[in-house]
């Protein structure tokens, strides 16, 4: 049983495998996941739902802004490790994995106030520590003094047939030019956005896993955790 308790962070691009990877981390040392990408994702779905965000991604921040802050995003767990996203008691875990939600996330992460109603959401989850966390600025914004950073990355076409897997899986019907395409799109918002975009943080340790499998990233995980915290993972 780990006693230590410390914050990961990690950043990366989509469809690296940040979350899970995350998830995994977390079961393994006991700690708490936080999928901050959900609690974006669900800010998004509320904006596209409400008529906030339109199709061709033009957004009525005043609007979104003034209703905003009276919305309530949580977490409940399920078996297997697992947890849904809810919206004002509603699971909405399908809704905000859509295609149509992933083309519009990067519009509103961008947006100031969206950044700073999510970030008081993560500090709450960050008070006590041993939790993990991933997204695009939690090493840099969110917790620049995280214990450990990770930084995530992958070839954009390895990523983008990782993605296209994983929605042929669940029966979606988009083509891998589509997700190539989208992925790319969020890349660019993502690191060149005016408010905390996607850059690794000085002291992140870079993983690039486009060669690698899964366990052979907890292999390097594991000796990291251990040299520098004394971490072992189950």
């Amino acid at each position: 049983m780990n006693t230590k308790k410390i914050i990961i962070a990690i950043d990366g691009y989509s469809s690296t495998g940040k979350s899970s990877f995350a998830k995994q981390i977390a079961a393994r040392l006991g700690y708490v996941y936080v999928d901050t990408g959900a609690l974006y994702r669900a800010v998004t779905y509320y904006a596209f739902t409400n008529g906030f965000i339109d199709r061709d991604g033009n957004v009525d921040e005043s609007g979104l802004k003034s209703t905003l802050k009276n919305n309530n995003i949580t977490f409940k767990a399920q078996e297997g490790g697992k947890s849904n996203t809810y919206l004002n008691d509603a699971n909405i875990e399908k809704q905000i994995r859509t295609l149509e939600i992933s083309n519009k996330v990067s519009i509103i992460a961008a947006i100031p106030f969206v950044r700073e109603f999510v970030d008081e959401i993560l500090h709450k989850f960050g008070e006590n520590k041993g939790v993990v966390m991933d997204g695009r600025d939690i090493g840099t914004a969110v917790f620049p003094n995280a214990e450990l950073k990770l930084f995530m990355t992958a070839s954009v076409e390895v990523r983008a047939k990782r993605r296209f897997d994983e929605i042929q899986q669940s029966g979606g019907k988009d083509t891998y030019d589509n997700v190539l395409k989208n992925l790319k799109e969020r890349d660019y918002m993502d690191t060149h956005r005016e408010t905390h975009p996607l850059v690794q943080a000085e002291d992140a340790i870079l993983l690039d896993n486009s060669n690698m499998t899964i366990p052979e990233q907890f292999v390097w995980l594991d000796k990291i955790l251990l040299e520098k915290f004394g971490l072992q993972m189950k």
